[in-house]
């Protein structure tokens, strides 16, 4: 049997090469949006939002894009606003972005402190929920955490509830749940994988969601003020970004179905795992760590330049062509998440002592793309930057994070941007199920009878 069945799936996977190959000629000949882009590369429009918006060139009245310095705005306010007015208060800020986004304003002082404790106060699990986490362990923490909310389901008295105020209030648990599901997953992760003790943390009573986080990976005593600071800010950053981003879509294709929130955001955690999507700044980490044994003199210009175009042709590294945490779907001049990041980054850098390998990492940014610009030479048709991923991996690895949890925690941050799509999707005046359409080009064959074939 296991030899007819291994012949079985070998000739079938030959088959799907012909089968399931459709030449790239045929979007252009059908008027296809390959990927749901148009020919310029932007995004075809599928909908409408109030959440947030994403901004990286304007339409000139004559045709084609004007590239500009990027921005991105969460319910009409400007992130860089948003993160400096924060800052200028020397106060952390993803509770209250939360908020922002979920609600469409900002709160006052005493609904900030409110919604701030519930979040706290909703961070412990349920006894037989920690103790599955334990039990049941995996190898990628992203499919511990869609597994985990999914089992939120049953432990939901109102889960299949589409109303507006238990909308709010399973994303507020969600939010609030995150963090502590992503650190019982890692930790159950390292004991199992790597024999260390085990260490499960209850949350701690009135810590903000950044420091709590640190608190159940790393123990206390073991993060400092500007960890906090910088994860918070990390968690701001990445806790939305328009509903074109893959996970979000994917979220909104699903809540248009009127399915439950907990199959809904599952379904957005199986998106964002993608390495194409979430886990790109695992990506950046691993060419960075490449680089600083590849690059004899990290100071070197024309050392570095050389590599990069050994890199684009395909001749170094992992022979991809790519130079990871370069180039974005919509920002062309700058991500302008990447440099609010970048402002504490090197802080960051300084308080741990690495500040030789953050000068490098700004070096390898420039020459990056200066490489890429140089390599596409008059077949690019927009600018390029380095995007948020190009500095978030670097300063996960300061602050002493491990690599298992750089994904999770894009989700633990953008878990706030899809249930504020999820809440919108499902409040429109006129809901309607998302369902595009595929022309189908393959060729029609008659049924042959069983004793024929």
């Amino acid at each position: 049997m296991g030899d007819k069945k291994d012949y079985l799936i070998y000739k079938l996977s030959e088959t799907v090469k012909t089968t399931s190959r459709i030449d790239k000629e045929l979007f252009t000949k059908f008027n296809v949006k390959r990927g749901l882009r148009n020919e310029d590369n932007t995004g075809v429009l599928v909908g409408l939002t109030k959440v947030g918006d994403v901004v990286g060139y304007e339409r000139l009245p004559e045709g084609g894009l004007k590239p500009i310095p990027g921005k991105l705005f969460y319910r009409g306010v400007d992130l860089e606003d948003l993160v400096h007015g924060i800052e200028a208060e020397n106060r952390l800020g993803f509770e209250e972005t939360a908020f922002l986004l979920l609600s469409g304003y900002l709160p006052d002082k005493e609904e900030l402190k409110t919604f701030s404790n519930i979040i706290n106060e909703s961070m412990a699990l349920d006894t037989k929920m920690k103790m599955n986490i334990l039990e049941l362990e995996g190898q990628n923490i992203m499919n511990i955490l869609a597994r985990s909310v999914l089992e939120m389901y049953t432990y939901d008295q109102h889960a299949d509830d589409i109303s507006r105020e238990n909308l709010v209030r399973q994303s507020i648990d969600l939010i609030a749940k995150f963090p502590t599901i992503i650190a019982y997953a890692y930790n159950i992760l390292r004991h199992s994988q790597q024999g260390r003790s085990l260490h499960i943390r209850h949350p701690l009573e009135g810590a903000s969601l950044a420091e709590n986080f640190l608190y159940m990976i790393k123990g206390p005593n073991n993060y400092t003020d500007l960890d906090v600071k910088l994860l918070d800010l990390c968690l701001i950053l990445h806790a939305e970004h328009g509903g074109g981003n893959n996970s979000t879509f994917t979220v909104r294709v699903t809540s248009s179905t009127q399915t439950d929130t907990y199959s809904s955001i599952a379904a957005g955690i199986g998106s964002l795992k993608g390495p194409l999507h979430g886990g790109a700044n695992i990506e950046v980490k691993d060419m960075f760590d490449h680089l600083k044994t590849t690059i004899k003199d990290w100071s070197s210009v024309k050392e570095i330049d050389n590599y990069f175009n050994k890199m684009l042709n395909k001749e170094a590294y992992n022979r991809s062509g790519l130079i990871y945490g370069i180039g974005h779907a919509v920002y062309t001049i700058s991500d302008p998440r990447a440099i609010l990041l970048k402002e504490l980054a090197r802080s960051l850098a300084e308080e741990k002592g690495r500040q030789k390998e953050f000068a490098f990492l700004e070096l390898l940014e420039e020459r990056a793309i200066n490489a890429f610009m140089t390599f596409k030479g008059s077949d690019i048709n927009k600018q390029v930057c380095t995007n948020v991923d190009f500095y978030s991996g670097f300063v996960y690895d300061v602050m002493g994070l491990p690599t298992e949890v750089y994904t999770p925690l894009f989700a633990m941050s953008r878990v706030t941007g899809w249930t504020a799509h999820r809440i919108e999707e499902l409040n429109f005046a006129s809901k309607r199920i998302i369902r595009p359409a595929y022309k189908n080009v393959g060729e029609k064959m008659p049924f042959v009878p069983l004793n024929k074939r």
